[in-house]
């Protein structure tokens, strides 16, 4: 038998920041790049970090993607394991951009919410009226291909955004396609584990939407953006 060489990976692991508020109590909505964690979120992300430091995982490298929401979700996972790193900022990896709700037509606002993380979404698909998926994976999919150019690390910690961690994911099932699925859940705060090697299409997916705090989602059966959408239905009818 010829002799065979096992393929040498690297790993990532993908989060998705801990849980923030988008609304106020009085309905208001939150400006989506400024908004911090709540306390559910910081919780959430403390969470994470406590499961990488039982088992001593340790990081190359840490990006975020620069809101907010991601900063404070990694500095809360470092502090758990005790590594002194700053996280880098890669402003490519921000979360799709929305455009303004006020100019959404009534009766096309639910697709507007509820349609880009529908199945297999087109990538003329655009969120809240504003970036396509297309253009989501133009600003991603560069950001990942430099990221696995760069041989220097072999652990890398990302801390994104639903909507960007599902088109990596997506990237990575399809062996470095651009199919979007948008079904892909990804609860505030989870953990996603994808193995790379050499070679573009060397993806594996380990781990999906690992969430510390409530690992089998007992309590949850919606998306993000469906309690999204409900909320905002009840504060513009209150």
């Amino acid at each position: 038998m010829p002799d065979y060489q096992l393929p040498k990976r690297r790993r990532i692991f993908l989060m998705r920041h801990g849980d923030v508020t988008y609304f106020d109590d009085s309905g208001r909505a939150i400006d989506p790049e400024t908004v911090p964690l709540n306390a559910n979120g910081r919780e959430q992300a403390s969470a994470a970090g406590r499961v990488f430091a039982e088992q001593q995982l340790r990081f190359d490298r840490v990006i975020v993607s620069g809101l907010p929401r991601t900063i404070e979700t990694a500095r809360r996972v470092l502090a758990e394991t005790g590594q002194q790193i700053e996280p880098e900022i890669d402003p490519a990896l921000q979360e799709i951009r929305g455009g303004r709700l006020g100019s959404i037509p009534p009766g096309d606002i639910e697709a507007a919410f509820l349609g880009v993380f529908d199945g297999i979404v087109p990538e003329s698909m655009r969120f809240l009226d504003g970036e396509t998926i297309g253009e989501l994976f133009d600003r991603v999919l560069p950001a990942v291909a430099a990221l696995r150019a760069d041989t220097s690390w072999d652990t890398v910690l990302l801390v994104l955004h639903g909507g960007v961690n599902r088109a990596i994911l997506s990237h990575a099932l399809t062996a470095g396609g651009r199919t979007f699925f948008g079904h892909l859940s990804q609860a505030t705060g989870c953990i996603n584990a994808l193995d790379v090697g050499a070679a573009p299409r060397d993806w594996v997916l380990r781990m999906l939407n690992y969430s510390p705090p409530s690992p089998l989602h007992r309590d949850v059966r919606n998306t993000t953006m469906e309690m999204l959408y409900a909320q905002f239905i009840r504060y513009q009818r209150s």
